[in-house]
């Protein structure tokens, strides 16, 4: 039985996406900036691939991750919802992130 999965490129990029979010979430809860935003971000970071793998073991055979996820939100499954909103979030949490950095001058920039 040979299973459809996604080329090796995108899960390169999507786990480096993955373990960047915990890393910075993690570093941010540290400095203490944007503490329950990062909290949130740590929390999806953890349970949207651990939710998105365990619903994708039954899926059918020759579609891959994404056309799953898709085919059962269109369905309205709860745990595909789950797994969009939480990639929607962590998005949304990487612009707020970048956003607040640019925020503040650079204190070794020259005056």
């Amino acid at each position: 039985m040979s299973m459809v999965t996604l080329p090796a490129w995108f899960w390169a990029i999507y786990y480096l996406f993955l373990f960047a979010t915990l890393a910075l979430g993690l570093w941010s809860l540290a400095r203490k900036k944007m503490k329950s935003a990062s909290i949130v971000a740590i929390i999806f970071a953890i349970t949207v691939p651990l939710v998105s793998l365990v619903n994708s073991i039954g899926r059918a055979e020759g579609t891959h991750e994404l056309n799953h996820l898709i085919s059962q939100l269109q369905e309205g499954a709860v745990w595909s919802v789950y797994v969009s909103a939480g990639y929607l979030y962590l998005l949304v949490w990487w612009m707020l992130f970048f956003s607040k950095g640019k925020d503040k001058p650079n204190k070794y920039a020259a005056k």
